[in-house]
């Protein structure tokens, strides 16, 4: 009679209740999405685009603030600083006075490029911390800039340009997304790197310099940028925004597909298969150095790069819901068993 009763519990462990595993990680996915939410949105972008951080210019006192506030949020969350105790990772940047734009992060490179002469030096700082997977020798990097174009004095009313889209936006999602892993209670297969680039409107600074200086950077085996989530490029565009991967990582399109339909997000895609990934945002400095890329973006807008580009324009849900879609896709890449296959 025992062993007929082993014999029913074994068949029903078995086939009644397969895969226990995935069943906890589905659960622990569901969970860290329910944790991305409107007023956690709302917080983040109406600090960071207010005037009081006038424009979160590179070298500035509101670049230093907006980067002081990312810290404090990290820090309330409880994630691992990236480089030992410090989240922080510093560098410099070098101008010609009258190339106020275009800043060179490597001194060589500045000297072959200008004259000799008077310059200018700009102090930075990436924003990084990690959650520490199974496979420690293994990473995903997701990342968003947090710096913008600061104030320009001939503008005749507002002279703040206050990034709400660009890239408040992308900032408050990898936050968000930080805090759905967190909030998951589930460790990853991987180790997820959550990335906030300094300098990323002069030059692309800051990514560059974290891929530069990363001696682990072949085992990255996808980064995921946000850049610009939070508008319409048009007045047809209230769901669309574009979803952009390395041609050979179909795999990352179909994940999003999936993910839609399963969690009814509000969207519409669009795979912009002609998009160069090798210049534009941050994600251009990975996509160089053979890493496949997943870019998410709402486009261009007739308010980019001016002071009107304000929270009050924000399409809250269309933002909220790329970021669930983001925190999707970067989850299936850092719990997947297997080794993810890097294209080259």
């Amino acid at each position: 009679m025992k062993t007929t009763y082993n014999i029913l519990v074994f068949l029903f462990i078995t086939f009644l209740c397969p895969n226990i595993d995935a069943k906890n990680k589905i659960s622990a996915e569901t969970k860290g999405l329910s944790a991305i939410n409107l007023a956690t949105a709302e917080a983040h972008i109406n600090f960071l685009a207010s005037d009081a951080l006038e424009g979160r210019e590179l070298g500035t006192k509101g670049g230093y603030i907006a980067g002081e506030y990312i810290i404090s949020v990290i820090k309330q969350l409880g994630a691992n600083p990236f480089l030992n105790d410090n989240y922080e990772q510093s560098f410099k940047g070098y101008a010609w006075p009258n190339k106020n734009s275009y800043f060179y992060i490597d001194p060589d490179e500045f000297i072959s490029k200008c004259t000799a002469g008077p310059h200018k030096v700009a102090e930075m700082r990436n924003i990084i911390c990690k959650i520490d997977g199974n496979k420690k020798d293994e990473f995903v990097v997701i990342g968003a800039h947090y710096d913008h174009l600061g104030c320009n004095s001939m503008f005749a009313d507002d002279k703040i340009f206050n990034g709400a889209d660009d890239n408040a936006s992308g900032v408050q999602a990898v936050l968000q997304i930080l805090k759905a892993f967190i909030a998951a209670d589930s460790k990853p297969e991987r180790t997820v790197i959550f990335a906030f680039w300094d300098g990323e409107e002069p030059n692309l600074l800051g990514s560059r310099f974290f891929v530069n200086n990363f001696s682990e950077k072949q085992q990255i085996k996808c980064y995921i940028n946000l850049d610009m989530i939070g508008r319409n490029s048009s007045k047809d565009s209230i769901n669309d925004f574009y979803f952009r991967n390395t041609k050979n990582d179909s795999i990352f399109k179909e994940n999003l597909q999936n993910d839609i339909i399963k969690y009814k997000l509000d969207l519409q895609p669009k795979f912009d298969a002609v998009y160069d990934l090798s210049k534009g945002s941050d994600q251009a400095n990975f996509f160089n150095a053979g890493i496949p890329i997943i870019a998410f973006s709402t486009g261009f807008h007739s308010d980019y790069h001016l002071p009107s580009d304000e929270a009050k324009l924000i399409n809250w849900n269309k933002m909220l819901e790329i970021t669930k879609a983001a925190f999707l896709s970067l989850w299936h890449i850092a719990n997947e068993k297997e080794t993810v296959k890097i294209s080259k």
